[in-house]
């Protein structure tokens, strides 16, 4: 029998080891790939968001050269437009990392919201146990989370309590927050030493969250906000309490204790399709602070009262369709400058993700008051937003104002 060449032995030799080497690679490659698979599995990382834009008229809308009709493309009337990311890592022992990082936007523009940031809306990193979660960085307050719970609109954007009260859709700069969830009650803590430090300079436009205050060395009070809420859910009821108070971050001689004190209790009952919605909110500004409402009526440098009441009914007439209604007034102390603002919504569901919706309101002033149905509108300056984010000085002195926007929304 011939044997094989020395030349074709080593060349068969070679191969064989380049074969045993490429399936070590590539097993080791699997393993490593298995392994990694294995860490990522404990973590993961959710890009989300909503696009939300209508087309609104409102008449009696103040401005520069007096009060007019206007007819517009508004985004986030619903809901804020925005996206995010949302993290969360499994540390083992039940002890989570989490963060959230989320831009709001317009979309009739393209651009960046809550004062051209670029994580406007929340920004923040802590860690989350069986005993709640604790996070640092740029939060929704929890008057935010209370409106979210107990106003019948659900904080809208437009048309919704916040035109009277925006408190209900602050948010805070270096903050911490804790919520605890222990069976049916939910609490929540906030504290802050610097409100809004990325509003510019303080004015009614940025009250009642502060200005370009917070964080200042010699003088801890400017800008400094604590929250404290809870909120019990049983079955069809829910009921909630909140307290809170907020230094406005006006850095001027006199004027750096200047605050407001809020509280306020509120509750649903919900039976069949249909849910009942009932709140009060109370608020005082001291030392030179300014409640919004009360610039328009000469209040602003007096420390003034209000109280706040609001009714509301949520009907689903089916799966995909619901009718809301709503109603505030708010009660200014020695003034009779108390507006009125109604509100009704329908809504319809194309899927879990897609639907449109139908808004109407009516904002009812006298004495002096301004307030208009959102606070998107414009004032008798000409610049855009009503005073602190609400709805007041969008109209001239007294006059009433009706405002209606159908739009369309989606979720991912």
């Amino acid at each position: 029998m011939r044997r094989p060449s020395t030349w074709a032995t080593k060349i068969s030799q070679s191969v064989d080891k380049e074969s045993v080497d490429m399936k070590m690679k590539l097993f080791a490659a699997a393993v490593a790939a298995l392994a990694a698979g294995g860490a990522y599995a404990q973590s993961s990382v959710t890009l989300y968001g909503v696009v939300d834009a209508g087309i609104e008229y409102q008449n009696h809308q103040a401005n520069a050269s007096g009060s007019h009709d206007v007819v517009r493309l508004n985004s986030g009337n619903m809901s804020g437009s925005r996206w995010g990311l949302r993290g969360v890592e499994d540390l083992g022992g039940g002890l989570k990392g989490v963060f959230v990082l989320e831009s709001g936007f317009s979309v009739d523009t393209g651009t960046m919201g809550q004062g051209n940031r670029l994580f406007g809306r929340q920004a923040f990193v802590g860690v989350q146990s069986n005993y709640g979660t604790l996070t640092l960085g740029r939060h929704q307050t929890p008057f935010y989370d209370f409106g979210l719970a107990f106003d019948p609109m659900a904080i809208a954007s437009n048309y919704s309590i916040t035109a009277q009260a925006p408190e209900f859709q602050a948010r805070a700069d270096n903050s911490l927050k804790y919520i605890g969830k222990f069976g049916g009650l939910t609490g929540s803590l906030l504290y802050s030493q610097g409100t809004n430090t990325g509003a510019g300079a303080p004015s009614a436009a940025n009250l009642p969250y502060g200005g370009n205050a917070g964080e200042v060395p010699g003088n801890y009070k400017l800008g400094r906000a604590y929250t404290a809420s809870l909120i019990y859910a049983a079955g069809p009821f829910s009921f909630g309490a909140i307290y809170d108070e907020t230094n406005q971050g006006i850095n001027v001689a006199g004027l750096t204790d200047a605050k407001i004190r809020r509280a306020s209790a509120a509750g649903t009952y919900a039976f069949g399709p249909a849910k009942v919605f009932a709140g009060y909110r109370w608020a005082k500004a001291l030392d030179g602070a300014v409640l919004p409402g009360a610039v328009a009526i000469g209040q602003a440098n007096n420390s003034s009262t209000s109280n706040l009441y609001w009714l509301g009914l949520g009907y689903q007439l089916t799966p995909a369709f619901s009718l809301t209604g709503a109603a505030y007034y708010q009660d200014f102390r020695n003034s009779g400058a108390d507006p009125w603002s109604f509100v009704a919504s329908a809504d319809y569901a194309f899927s879990k993700r897609t639907d449109v919706y139908l808004n109407v309101a009516y904002a009812k002033n006298k004495d002096g008051s301004t307030l208009g149905v959102s606070s998107s509108g414009t004032n008798a300056a000409g610049t855009s937003a009503g005073f602190g984010g609400s709805g007041f000085g969008t109209t001239n002195g007294s006059a009433n104002q009706f405002g209606a926007v159908v739009g369309v929304r989606h979720k991912f």
